[in-house]
């Protein structure tokens, strides 16, 4: 009674470190996605004490709306890029 595994162990010796590099390059606009997403919630945490009138709820809400909509826009063009050389860039045989 054999077992056969098709999973390749090549995948689990990966460090998080090499992991994220190789995703990287695979899809460059993750890592701009991510970048943003950090980058809008430092500001919005640095202006939190400076937000006047404001209520704390309408503050975190428009600072998630803000980190959402940068991430569903680098997705988005992440997407026509990887549309983009698929279909047009592509080299005719």
């Amino acid at each position: 009674m054999s077992t056969s595994t098709d999973v390749s162990l090549s995948s689990y010796d990966e460090d998080q470190g090499s992991k994220l590099i190789r995703k990287a390059r695979e899809a460059p606009f993750v890592p701009i996605g991510m970048a943003g997403f950090a980058a809008i919630v430092g500001y919005g945490l640095y202006r939190l004490k400076s937000r006047g009138n404001t209520k704390m709820s309408v503050h975190l809400i428009h600072m998630r709306v803000a980190a959402q909509g940068f991430v569903v826009g680098a997705m988005t063009l992440g997407m026509g890029y990887s549309m983009y050389k698929e279909f047009w860039a592509k080299p005719k045989p």
